[in-house]
């Protein structure tokens, strides 16, 4: 487990190095569900580079896409790509911008970025295999704010019915959003009863715990034939003191000194 907690930093170290140098990007977001994106690709996501046109592979979707930074992070890290092209995120001509787009980037399943998107394909993704009777397993990972979206519920109501056990959604719920708290805003509590009202098997993690969310996604289908939710319970830009928990920071650029203590903090040598 150690080696998975040593690839989280390095992750988290490559995300802020990528939006800085990048001029812009959603570094709270992004380091949100950093454990949760390792525990997946290292652990759990039955896909590789080699295996990622094959009808057989898992499925991840990135629903809240402007977290994407993590995702590239952890595709080139794993070969889907060259890791020269981190470099280049929000450049002109870059293949990384700044919501992740499946025509373009090699590994990534769904162009994200509108909210409330990414449930509904994964639904159909999981109906699709059911009825090729495949068995692989279909993850999409959402943001709490997002649930606000009514499109969420529709695709909620539609995997049940389907009974897509198949199916596992992982929500960040890190308690805010773009402007401030979600209870501020649009209140999702209770969220786990909302879930299992609308017919799905429902169980909680830490979200920065590599090895809890391991064994909570080796129990899956948590039960045959209802779709599987986790909450993820996270900071939002954990691993940067200054940002954890503040919604001021949901995308905005550190000035020189919160730079030094960022880097400080995330084990990067400023240069």
């Amino acid at each position: 487990m150690n080696r998975l907690n040593d690839k989280a930093e390095e992750i988290r170290r490559s995300i802020f190095k990528m939006i800085c140098d990048g001029g812009g990007g959603h570094i709270p977001a992004s380091l949100s569900i950093v454990e949760i994106l390792v525990a997946l690709y290292y652990e759990v996501l039955n896909v590789t580079p080699e295996t990622i046109g094959e009808p057989g592979r898992d499925r991840f979707i990135l629903s809240k896409g402007h977290a994407c930074v993590t995702l590239y992070a952890v595709l080139a890290d794993l070969g889907f790509f060259d890791k020269s092209a981190l470099d280049t995120f929000g450049r002109r001509g870059s293949i990384l911008g700044g919501h992740p787009d499946m025509l373009k980037i090699p590994g990534v399943e769904a162009s994200t970025g509108a909210l409330g998107h990414g449930l509904p394909f994964g639904a159909g993704i999981a109906l699709a295999g059911k009825m090729d009777n495949r068995d692989f397993k279909v993850f999409v990972v959402m943001g709490d704010g997002e649930c606000q979206e009514g499109s969420v519920w529709e695709a909620a109501m539609f995997a049940a019915q389907h009974r897509l056990d198949n199916l596992c959604v992982i929500i960040d719920y890190n308690r805010l959003q773009a402007m401030d708290e979600l209870d501020e805003i649009v209140s999702v509590s209770p969220l786990a009863d909302k879930w299992r009202a609308f017919g799905w098997q429902v169980k909680e993690a830490d979200g920065h715990n590599i090895k809890e969310l391991i064994d909570v996604l080796s129990a899956l289908p948590f039960q045959p034939q209802r779709p599987s939710m986790i909450i993820a319970n996270t900071i939002k830009g954990k691993g940067v003191s200054f940002m954890e928990n503040k919604p001021i920071w949901h995308y905005r650029m550190p000035n020189g000194q919160e730079m030094r203590v960022a880097c400080n903090e995330l084990g990067i040598d400023p240069e």
